[in-house]
């Protein structure tokens, strides 16, 4: 008999090393403990997880990603922690400080290469997958106690269960869009959580309960949707291990109260939640509730029909309850099913109840922009998983079930793949959400964006101008296509649309700064040094903006306060060229010609073909006497733009002078 740290672990291992169901030889678990089978199914989980994700690696930041990855300045230093354990509460992490702390380490590891998060993201996922598996053995194993025709099957249904929530392609959105590392990170630590109950209770383990509440603590630090931990725990031990709530308490007092203790750790990041874009100030209490009936029932199919998938189901909202009466009707009727299944069947009532509880913050407290996102599916779908394991044991014999296991797991990680897909480029996933969601003015915005950095205004344009025409009040349309138009020398109706984006949501640094840029184009250079300044009070950390204001203050002949600028600018981003060229022309124009050049030598190591970097170089090294150095670059500058007749009447003037 292999060694377990439990009674009830022993016997049910004594009976898979035994033989399978009615006494059926199980080749493998004969020269195998059950250890090694479990250590072997879970790399097997492992491989066909990369493979499901093997084509997710290159996907480029999208959407929340900006403000949470990019323009994120918290994550830019992992020491000291202060900021970095305290993120902004507009950050898209806001309260959120371990995931925050995530994407810190991320940074630090490779800056902004996106290859890098979508590995840690499908090692977090790889590791709840797994967690998964841990949990829904052991409780399969305390259910079939009862059973022991059926205790053999333990190993292979949690395999089964783990295997198809991992390849899933509803997963997609929270393992590939990066900023939803929130979600599987505070999953990971709710199985975790789970799991070190489990393990402490059977075991009688002190250990293993400290690190349940350890981890219900840092999954409270992750993502608010862990509030229900400590519920869906007690649950637990009501139904698969106490047999009552009242005997629950009785037994593990200590061990729930400490994991209700965690919710004050919650309640201290909330502080600022409501700037975080949540609450019903743009909702009401009917509207929202409809809308998550919409909602749920969405989910659900999705769970069991996984397409289409919608990367982002836009801000709409439901107004009336003819419009979706058929769902809350469905909602209901599942909601009273199971509070009869908690009564009458609690092992099944628990995967109903699970999915329900989980559901429950963001159905309950809005999330203005966002009121519907899959992502919110993620760990609600090990039930739905569990359950079509459970049926399928229950109706097919086992290698029927392994070879069904088999069947479903392949279409699923192939569709997984093809979902993958979507996510290559910008303008392929937001494509994609257009021609599935035509009437979500974001994702036209977004396609819009994404054709203007690409460098398409006209497509740009037309993407920009939709969503305008679907809902006016979208800013960030506003500010885009602005920026489109500036590129298409309409500046003066593109200050027309910043003004608007900026009438719509004056807090957004970014547009500030676009529209300061846009001012200085058309001459209104104080009002552009006016834009920067409210750029840089929004966000003191933006260097772009301290390199515009810089350049705004040099056209009005402040250079001494132009060089701080570009000097803060590079404190920030030491590899901001814009910063190193607008640096070197306000030090050359103030006198300092010898400090200048290495900020214009700067310049040319990331712009090589820049006619103005070698053309003002090769004069700042002619002052400086630098001869040689300033034939050289007054040469690069007539090989790149051989009509510049002033750097040829100065380099024929030091070549005389040479003579």
């Amino acid at each position: 008999m292999p060694r377990c740290r439990d009674r009830a672990r022993a016997k049910v291992a004594a009976r898979l090393c035994a033989g399978g169901i009615c006494g059926t030889p199980v080749p493998y678990m004969q020269v195998l403990s059950p250890r090694q089978v479990v250590l072997i199914l879970g790399g097997l989980l492992v491989a066909v997880g990369v493979a499901a994700y093997c084509n997710s690696f290159t996907a480029p930041f999208v959407l929340d990603d900006t403000v949470s990855i990019v323009d994120n300045a918290s994550i830019r230093q992992v020491w000291p922690p202060g900021p970095v354990l305290s993120p902004p509460a507009q950050a898209g992490v806001g309260g959120r400080p371990i995931a925050n702390l995530s994407f810190a380490f991320n940074y630090a590891a490779g800056g902004l290469n996106v290859r890098g998060y979508h590995i840690v993201n499908l090692a977090i996922h790889l590791a709840a997958g797994l967690g998964l598996f841990g949990v829904a053995r052991r409780t399969w194993l305390l259910a079939a106690t009862a059973d022991s025709g059926r205790t053999s099957e333990a190993t292979i249904a949690a395999f089964g269960i783990a295997l198809l929530w991992l390849v899933h392609p509803l997963q997609t959105e929270a393992v590939t869009y990066l900023s939803q590392r929130t979600e599987e990170l505070m999953a990971l630590f709710y199985v975790a959580t789970l799991y070190g109950f489990l393990r402490g209770v059977t075991e009688d383990s002190r250990g293993w309960q400290v690190a349940a509440v350890a981890c219900c603590a840092l999954g409270m630090a992750t993502k608010e949707v862990m509030v229900t931990a400590p519920i869906v725990v007690l649950l637990y031990d009501r139904t698969f291990l106490a047999g009552s709530f009242r005997a629950a308490w009785k037994q593990r007092k200590t061990v729930h109260l400490a994991l209700a203790a965690t919710w004050l750790l919650l309640a201290l990041l909330l502080a600022e939640v409501g700037r975080r874009g949540v609450g019903y100030e743009t909702v009401t209490v009917g509207q929202y509730a409809l809308t998550e009936c919409r909602a749920i029932a969405t989910y659900l199919r999705l769970a069991l029909l996984p397409t289409p998938l919608v990367f982002d189901y836009g801000m709409g909202v439901v107004h009336g309850a003819g419009e979706v009466w058929p769902q809350v009707a469905l909602l209901i009727a599942l909601l009273g099913t199971t509070g009869w299944l908690l009564w009458r069947r609690p092992k099944i009532g628990f995967l109903a109840a699970w999915i329900f509880l989980l559901l429950a913050p963001t159905s309950i407290v809005p999330v203005a922009g966002q009121p519907m996102a899959e992502h919110r599916m993620y760990l609600p779908l090990a039930a739905v998983c569990s359950a079509a394991v459970l049926a399928l044991s229950r109706w097919l014999p086992r290698r029927a079930l392994v070879s069904a296991l088999a069947v479903l797991a392949t279409a699923l990680a192939g569709a997984t793949v093809d979902r993958n897909r979507d996510y290559r480029s910008a303008i392929a996933l937001w494509t994609d959400t257009v021609q599935k969601n035509p009437t979500n003015a974001r994702a036209h915005a977004a396609l819009g964006a994404a054709w203007l950095q690409q460098g398409n205004g006209p497509r740009a344009i037309a993407s920009l101008e939709r969503a305008l025409q679907l809902d006016p009040r979208t800013a960030d349309a506003h500010n885009n296509l602005a920026n489109a138009l500036l590129e298409q020398n309409r500046s003066a109706e593109a200050i027309g649309h910043f003004e608007a984006a900026l009438r719509l949501r004056p807090d957004t640094a970014s547009t500030h700064y676009n529209f300061g840029n846009a001012l200085l184009t058309v001459g209104r250079t104080e009002e552009a040094i006016a834009q920067q300044r409210e750029a840089l009070r929004l966000r003191p950390n933006l260097p772009e903006a301290h390199c515009a204001l810089g350049n705004a203050l040099a056209a009005t002949g402040r250079r001494p306060d132009a060089i701080k600028a570009f000097r803060d600018a590079l404190r920030l981003q030491p590899n901001l060229v814009a910063a190193h060229f607008g640096l070197a022309n306000a030090l050359a124009q103030a006198g300092q010609v010898a400090e200048s050049i290495p900020h214009y030598e700067a310049t040319l190591r990331v712009t090589p073909d820049s006619v103005e970097a070698h053309y003002n170089l090769a004069t700042a090294c002619a002052m400086s006497g630098r001869i040689d150095d300033a034939i050289r670059h007054y040469e690069a500058a007539l090989k790149l733009r051989p009509d510049l007749e002033a750097a040829r009447a100065n380099l024929a003037a030091l070549r005389q002078g040479k003579r």
